[in-house]
């Protein structure tokens, strides 16, 4: 593997560890930071996503909307609490032709109750296009594609 795609794999690799421990340490309203003010984010079933549909169980068409869905998580959505552990493999990256990154990565969510076992709680990857902003990456564009027929009852948290 070429030196410079190496260097790529690993910046990505390094934005999903920053992103994944913001989500699973709770700190929900650093989330949006990781993208760009103008930005689409998208959580889908897969079965909807292969055949085009535009069905989206959470979509986000700014960072602001992405502070909206922190500031209801916070303030008016009750769930029972639970520790999220998510895990990234499978990473990919190209730089395209306008300097933006487009990426794929798979990933596993893991939650635990206070009272429960871990369980898997999503599963899916992300399809990902990234720019750089002040030197880093920023999402433009992130849609979690989920593989489970059935929706988790309590997504209410971003993955």
């Amino acid at each position: 593997m070429a030196p410079d795609k190496v260097a790529l794999r690993l910046e990505v690799e390094d934005f999903h560890t920053d992103y994944c421990a913001a989500l699973d340490e709770g700190r929900y309203e650093a989330w949006p930071g990781f993208f760009t003010e103008d930005c689409l984010y998208l959580i889908v079933p897969r079965d909807n996503f292969d055949r085009g549909l535009p069905l989206a169980l959470m979509r986000c068409e700014s960072r602001g909307m992405l502070q909206d869905r922190v500031a209801s998580l916070r303030e008016t959505l009750f769930y029972l609490p639970r520790t999220l552990r998510h895990m990234v493999s499978g990473i990919r990256a190209t730089v395209q032709a306008d300097g933006s990154i487009a990426a794929e990565a798979n990933y596993l969510i893991l939650q635990t109750g206070h009272d429960r076992k871990a369980e898997l709680f999503n599963y899916g990857r992300y399809i990902d296009r990234f720019v750089r902003e002040d030197g880093a990456l920023r999402l433009k564009e992130r849609t979690c594609v989920f593989d489970s027929v059935t929706v988790p009852s309590s997504l209410v948290v971003p993955l």
